[in-house]
């Protein structure tokens, strides 16, 4: 059993935002009885309560884990051997980093799809005051349903806070009494792909950064033009340097450097947190500095610059 793979599937979201009801359907849904043996793992209980006994899914077992301690490898894989499971679904305690539970997994857990829910009455008011615990729902996320959902709450509010963490999952919009609809809400890029050099301006470094990473083949081969800040290596050539920003993708402690190698075509004189405007080709190429294929900058043209007002890029 501990060589088997187990596929998990993870229920996000905070407190009566309908995580356990979405669950209970699916499990009185027969064409879910695929004959897996099914661990359920509850890490908070609401006022809405799994009912094992209307369960239309053989083999179906609930334990719940009442401390964020218990996640650990020891405790999770004495659960699956004890119940013999073949799958595993876990409907989250809302108030807990994804971390916790990931460092938990024991050897042979694989997340399968995560969806998050969110009650629309209270979501903006989670995300003014509990930011942190939002992004952590949303950044790995493939699926986000707005619950609850009147017209009268606006889609684009929640539609924006969504995009500005992750262009990844579907969002859906789920009103009282089971109608779905789901977002069709064009997210333009703040800057053009399709020009003959995309000039990124210093708001949206953020934005550009997250969609070359995203996407670094549909770069291949075409310009960009940004403000980035130097960082120097010793063990790089005279000619190489990494350039990039720091980003703030959710509060001012998960500030980062990101950056891309670049690689000019003579030596460069720059020091670390040099302020450049570099025009460069992208090639999406092998460096030792990525370890693996990567997004490398080919300098055309190099101008040292000044650091800009807001030297950090947000999302916002």
């Amino acid at each position: 059993m501990e060589n088997r793979e187990i596929p998990v599937y993870m229920f996000l979201g905070f407190l009566e935002s309908g995580k356990s009801s979405f669950i209970q359907e699916t499990l009185e849904d027969p064409r879910f009885d695929s004959g897996e043996r099914t661990l359920v793992l509850v890490c908070e209980e609401g006022e809405v309560e799994l009912e094992p006994r209307k369960f239309n899914v053989a083999d179906v077992y609930v334990e719940y884990i009442e401390d964020e301690s218990d996640l650990n490898e020891e405790n999770l894989g004495y659960l699956l051997k004890r119940y013999r499971a073949d799958r595993v679904l876990v409907e989250y305690n809302g108030m807990w980093m994804l971390k916790s539970f990931f460092e938990g997994m024991p050897n042979g857990w694989m997340v399968n799809q995560i969806m998050t829910f969110f009650d629309s009455q209270s979501f903006l008011n989670y995300n003014a005051n509990m930011r942190q615990l939002v992004f952590d729902k949303i950044e790995l996320t493939d699926l986000v349903v707005f619950n609850r959902f009147d017209d009268s709450y606006g889609k684009m509010a929640m539609h924006k806070v969504v995009r500005g963490i992750s262009r990844r999952p579907q969002i859906v919009y789920e009103y009282p009494g089971g109608l779905a609809e789901p977002d069709d809400i064009e997210d333009p890029l703040p800057f053009d792909v399709n020009a003959p050099v995309i000039e990124i301006s210093d708001r949206d470094f953020a934005y550009f950064y997250r969609d070359l990473a995203e996407d670094v083949k549909a770069y291949a081969g075409k310009t960009v033009k940004f403000k980035g800040i130097v960082a120097r290596d010793n063990s790089l050539p005279s000619d190489t340097f990494v350039c990039g920003r720091h980003v703030m993708t959710c509060c001012e402690a998960d500030i980062a450097y990101k950056g891309f190698v670049a690689v000019a075509d003579a030596p460069v004189d720059l020091m670390n947190r040099d302020w450049v405007v570099v025009t460069a080709e992208i090639r999406y190429t092998f460096h030792k500095l990525y370890g693996a294929k990567g997004p490398v900058l080919f300098v055309k043209e190099l101008i040292k610059s000044y650091k800009p007002e807001e030297p950090v890029a947000t999302f916002y």
